[in-house]
């Protein structure tokens, strides 16, 4: 039941991130190429592509964690730097590291832009590309939060449960589609030019 829920909520969060699409496209239209031009002269694509690999890998990541949660390995059985050893609490750890790293490059990005004079009011272009991009990073930050959770409550648990796989499961769910929306974000922002 939990995971139906999630997935027809995550459906409400895909019809967020479509008029967010929607309206970078439409502003990119009625803007017109110049603005568009000038702006994405100062985007880093290659700062970007990284940080959006470091994102990608930590679903990877994370499906791990979710393979330990199904067998119920909520932590790792031997040494910290034997992987293969690893549980749910050690891969979403990694996952979670990851995505802090994803979210401290957004910050970084946005530090720079603002010093190069492209703040959130400079033109219509700066002001979609924030909006879409920290409302990812907020989906980010949340999923962030979700992770923590999971890890507190498996860490404070006698023994791991069916209900705990099942949220590990669903918060991979959630994991898993800020990493794709995010994917084309990167190709219609960065990519798209």
């Amino acid at each position: 039941m939990v995971a139906v829920g999630t997935i027809v909520w995550l459906a409400s969060e895909l019809m967020f991130f479509a008029a967010l699409f929607a309206m970078y496209f439409t502003t990119r239209a009625v803007q017109g190429p110049e603005i568009w031009g000038e702006s994405t002269k100062f985007l880093s694509v290659p700062f970007a592509a990284f940080n959006t690999t470091i994102l990608v890998l930590s679903s990877v990541t994370c499906q791990f964690g979710v393979f330990a949660a199904e067998r119920f390995q909520a932590r790792r059985t031997g040494s910290l730097l034997n992987i293969k050893s690893w549980g749910m609490r050690e891969w979403f750890a990694l996952t979670f590291l990851m995505g802090a790293f994803f979210i401290a490059g957004q910050v970084y990005e946005y530090a720079i832009l603002v010093s190069e004079g492209m703040a959130l009011s400079t033109n219509a272009y700066t002001s979609v590309f924030y909006i879409t991009t920290g409302f990812h990073g907020l989906h980010v930050t949340g999923g962030l939060i979700a992770f923590l959770i999971v890890m507190i409550r498996v860490s404070k648990a006698r023994r791991f449960t069916q209900g705990q796989a099942t949220t590990a499961i669903v918060v991979s769910y959630y994991w898993h589609f800020v990493d794709v929306v995010w994917i084309g974000l990167f190709a219609a922002i960065y990519l798209i030019q």
